[in-house]
């Protein structure tokens, strides 16, 4: 079997692009991956159309070494937009190595060892209309999610003040756990917002009321932060979901900085990387808290990758496709509230009608330029 070609597929989202690849072999046989970072996908269209040259003509079933030859090749370590660009090859490639087998990936990756992989939820933005956000918490674990992630808030107008949004923080942390009791399970992302004064104060004022996790508290360029953090909250912490390698998670497992691995399959050089860095946290007792906001390919990798995994604590789910693109998809993992159900397709369990998806071509949206009081610009 060889590598023939490759196509770029981008599909609307919610307002975003969902770019998908399609790597396609001389034995009919073709593989689907997703870009994990979306708002740079021209730089990663950009790293996929070098990376295609590359393994045209290649054996897919070749996976570690095209992995090599994808990561190193260009003597520069890939870093991020082109890990992004690495992994939808290399999980188009463990799709098409299952197809060819007739057995679903996780069977490749080691067997299962679960029946399925619990998840949890978004509950949005809404956080301004207090009462209609606790609503929603209330109706979803009344639907059966025992796991629910909502952000620090931040005004609408896309100023934000740290110590405003710290206090806002630690206020609704209280409230969610009043509304939904001690049984469920609450995750409070950060999303890199604050500072390292801000985020130590917000850690220690919620370990009360418990969180599952506190996730991106401090900045990912500043690795060293989380060492302080660790030493003086009791939160448990996650991390990751910005990481293009193993070598980008390192510090945090071997340094034990963090408890909860945020690996993002279409971020992170694919399922090749995922599974040695889920193998590196193993041996620190770090969970996989899979991160993904993203499509049904990556919605299946994950769950692929979570099958085979003994350290897997919860996987991301945010939101179904809309109907006129789920209606592309002729195969997808199947989710219900708080879990994501045991596939027995081939492959990654998920494939499209790539004529129809054809008809699209999605533009990234834009993310939301924070900046504080001062006009200064900050992390969204």
């Amino acid at each position: 079997m060889k590598i023939t070609g490759w196509e770029l597929l981008t599909l609307p989202d919610h307002g975003d692009s969902m770019m998908l690849l399609v790597l396609d072999t001389d034995e009919g046989v073709h593989g689907l991956g997703e870009v994990g970072i979306r708002s740079r996908q021209k730089a990663v269209a950009g790293g996929l159309e070098h990376l295609g040259q590359l393994i045209v003509g290649e054996d897919p079933t070749r996976i570690e070494h095209l992995w090599q030859v994808m990561f190193r090749r260009g003597f520069f370590p890939a870093d991020r937009f082109l890990s992004a660009a690495i992994a939808a090859v290399d999980v188009a490639l463990w799709d098409i190595r299952g197809k060819a087998l007739g057995v679903p990936v996780y069977e490749l990756l080691g067997g299962r060892v679960r029946d399925h992989v619990p998840a949890y939820t978004h509950l949005g933005d809404d956080y301004h209309d207090l009462e209609r956000f606790l609503d929603r918490a209330r109706a979803l674990v009344e639907q059966g999610w025992r796991h629910l992630r909502f952000a620090v808030p931040h005004k609408p107008d896309g100023v934000l003040d740290q110590r405003a949004c710290m206090r806002a923080g630690i206020a609704l942390f209280h409230r969610m756990r009043d509304a939904v009791g001690d049984d469920v399970e609450l995750i409070l992302d950060v999303h890199t917002r604050l500072d390292p004064p801000e985020a130590l104060t917000l850690c220690r004022e919620i370990e009360a009321a418990r969180p599952y996790f506190v996730e991106d508290p401090l900045r990912s360029e500043g690795l060293d932060s989380y060492r302080m953090l660790r030493s003086r909250t009791a939160v448990p912490l996650a991390a990751g979901e910005q990481f293009g390698s193993k070598w980008e998670f390192q510090r945090l497992v071997e340094g034990d900085l963090i408890d909860y691995a945020r690996v993002d399959v279409g971020v992170a050089a694919g399922l090749t990387e995922a599974k040695k860095i889920a193998a590196m946290c193993e041996a620190h007792f770090i969970k996989l808290a899979t991160h993904n906001p993203l499509g049904p390919v990556t919605a299946a990798s994950s769950l692929h990758l979570n099958l085979a995994c003994p350290n897997v604590a919860v996987q991301e789910h945010q939101a179904q496709p809309e109907p006129e693109i789920d209606a592309l998809f002729t195969a997808r993992p199947v989710i219900h509230s708080g879990r994501v159900e045991l596939p027995d397709l081939p492959g990654l369990g998920v494939d499209i009608d790539r004529a129809a998806a054809r008809r699209y071509q999605a533009v990234a949206a834009e993310r939301p330029h924070l900046r504080s009081s001062d006009g200064a610009f900050t992390n969204w």
